[in-house]
């Protein structure tokens, strides 16, 4: 038995053939299209292309931003350039006969973990998607949370400081608003430009904003102590924030994926000892933070897992 994963991003589709171990047999990716109707011709010709003769093929499982009705594939919400396919049934915009499933990318993200990694045989887990912004997922009891209106999991816009910066979903001192790539690149990007005694500026004064992520990082593992400052002060945040998650949750592990999970060490250890004693003292254990199994995979055998996921 075969499915047909499709991840939909906003610069790229994604997608593949996988089977029940998750393995992409199979795999294409497009550029976006950003006119609704270009978009549907294009997503229609690729799932032909790569699966329309497949007469093992089980289903379409299909990941995307925004807010996703599961029950339906009616897309809610999606910000974006692609905010014109508001409304859409994604199922309509398959066409096969075979069963299309639909979910938000961090829920698919989980499903793929909960199949073939991390979260395999667990009923409690949080997954945070650390990138340019901050996805989440939450599995309960072995059960997924979608909430009335399909908006749980949204972990990136949990409150940390309720006069914070304004986040994109328009409410102040979300998390996103702290830690994600956009914000870590926004607060390197005022320290150069304002000349401060830096790695950072003597490597971007010219063009500030191609700063990442990943650069703020690589500073501060070379001592560099604005990059430490920088890196340090987000990720308390972050951790502030899974800690409250735990009290509210009580996960048996929280995964993390995303870009900035490719810090490894440099993230994952104080982040460990952060949340460690902001918990200990009603958790009483250790909560493993844990990266995601399926990272390199996720979008698109998480989306196949959807299918497979409603065929064990």
């Amino acid at each position: 038995m075969k499915a047909l994963g499709i991840d939909i991003g906003g610069t790229r589709i994604k997608a593949g053939l996988v089977d029940r171990q998750g393995r992409i047999l199979r795999q294409t990716a497009i550029e976006t299209p950003i006119d609704p109707e270009e978009f549907k011709q294009a997503l229609a010709a690729l799932i032909l292309d790569l699966a329309g003769r497949d007469e093992e093929l089980a289903g379409v499982g299909i990941g995307c931003k925004g807010i996703i009705d599961y029950e339906t594939t009616r897309i809610e919400v999606l910000p974006g350039l692609l905010r014109p396919l508001e409304g859409a049934l994604l199922s309509e915009l398959v066409p096969l006969r075979v069963p299309v499933r639909a979910d938000n990318d961090a829920k698919v993200a989980l499903a793929g973990e909960l199949l073939w990694g991390a979260a395999r045989g667990r009923r409690n887990v949080v997954l945070l998607t650390l990138g340019t912004g901050v996805g989440g997922a939450v599995l309960a009891e072995g059960k997924f949370l979608r909430g009335v209106g399909g908006v749980a999991g949204h972990l990136g816009h949990y409150t940390l400081e309720p006069d914070g910066p304004v986040c994109i979903c328009g409410n102040h001192g979300c998390l996103e608003a702290y830690f994600s790539a956009d914000a870590i690149e926004a607060e390197a990007f005022r320290a150069v430009h304002a000349g401060c005694i830096s790695l950072l500026t003597d490597r971007f004064k010219q063009h500030p904003e191609r700063i990442t992520c990943r650069d703020v990082f690589d500073a501060a593992s070379e001592g560099d102590e604005l990059a430490r400052l920088i890196r340090d002060r987000a990720t308390r945040h972050l951790a502030a924030a899974i800690a409250g998650l735990l009290h509210i949750f009580d996960p048996e592990i929280v995964i993390l994926g995303g870009q900035i999970v490719e810090a490894g060490a440099a993230l994952l250890e104080p982040l460990e000892r952060e949340v460690g004693w902001r918990t200990r003292g009603l958790l009483r254990r250790q909560v493993p933070l844990v990266v995601q199994q399926m990272q390199d995979r996720s979008g698109v055998a998480g989306a196949a897992a959807l299918i497979f996921a409603e065929n064990r």
